[in-house]
């Protein structure tokens, strides 16, 4: 009367912190706080439908691995530590058939004194985050690697603009060139498996992972503050589109941003008639607005 269609199984929220040396000099260090879920695809059918356990990786394992990998490996970036353990995953067990992991890492900076950066100190950057999730196919080899933004709040007090829309009866929205603007940046970016290789490569190759992270950091904050925004819309495309520029192993870009609106405070009741200045944050209802941006003639391909 049914049928397993699909499964996975793993462990979550194994987390840890891990501090790396400078050879040269052991109280310059680095460090890395990260949240990982690791999910097992394979022959796992018959612990479902015949309660035979036999063939499962027990999910406490799945969480000894990740902490034992983490110790005896190299965890920077999080993309190339993702592949990593894919590949010790599927390689290790055979009934293993594919794995689905994600990272979150909390971004730490050094905490800077008399303005020099502090070897071993640093501050939270939260609650923005830097995040990866790969899936791999151990058959086929197909690889999806995406990387990601969270969580960056951003505003601006002037230099956004929204007029020209569509109006009905239900309209009551007014037309503005002059708006605060203000979100929380959610922006993942797929990489081209042909320009990053295989899990091998990924784990050799960090560099490329860091080097878009940063581009795309770096842009999304660039045109946010310098361009005269005539919507939401606008200014996301233009972002994707910069960041598909600068980084050739990209495949497409996606943002999604709320609008998160601010009001003006009306205080007419008090005789004051001019109030350009103080506002109220409205916390709900906001907009909500998502695009997804590739490179022209690979839609199909996607």
């Amino acid at each position: 009367m049914s049928e397993l269609f699909d499964s996975s199984y793993g462990k979550a929220n194994v987390k840890f912190l891990k501090v790396k040396k400078d050879p040269s000099d052991p109280q310059h260090q680095d460090v890395l706080q990260a949240n990982v879920q690791v999910l097992l695809r394979g022959k796992f059918d018959k612990s479902y439908t015949d309660a035979d356990n036999s063939s499962i990786v027990p999910t406490d394992t799945v969480k000894n691995t990740i902490l034992v990998e983490a110790k005896t490996h190299n965890v920077w970036p999080i993309e190339s530590f993702a592949a990593h353990l894919a590949n010790h995953f599927t390689s290790k067990y055979a009934q293993v058939e594919g794995v689905e992991i994600s990272i979150v890492q909390q971004l730490f900076t050094r905490i800077k004194l008399n303005g020099k950066e502090h070897p071993h100190s640093f501050k939270y950057d939260g609650p923005e985050t830097r995040e990866t999730s790969l899936s791999y196919d151990k058959a086929t080899k197909k690889l999806t690697l995406s990387s990601s933004i969270k969580g960056l709040t951003v505003l601006k007090s002037t230099g956004s603009m929204f007029y020209g829309y569509n109006v009905c009866d239900y309209t009551t929205l007014k037309p503005t060139k002059d708006r605060i603007l203000s979100t929380d940046v959610s922006s993942t970016w797929t990489f081209d498996s042909k320009k990053i290789g295989s899990l091998n490569d990924i784990i050799q190759r960090g560099q490329i992972f860091d080097n878009a992270y940063k581009k795309a950091r770096d842009v999304t904050l660039e045109l946010f503050c310098t361009e005269n925004s005539p919507s939401v819309q606008a200014t996301m495309y233009n972002m994707a589109e910069k960041i598909l520029k600068n980084v050739d192993e990209i495949a497409t870009v996606t943002y999604v941003l709320p609008n998160k609106h601010y009001i003006l405070f009306d205080l007419g009741w008090k005789g004051i008639k001019e109030n350009n200045e103080l506002f109220y944050p409205s916390s709900d209802p906001n907009g909500l607005i998502k695009c997804t941006v590739g490179r022209k003639g690979q839609k199909a391909k996607l």
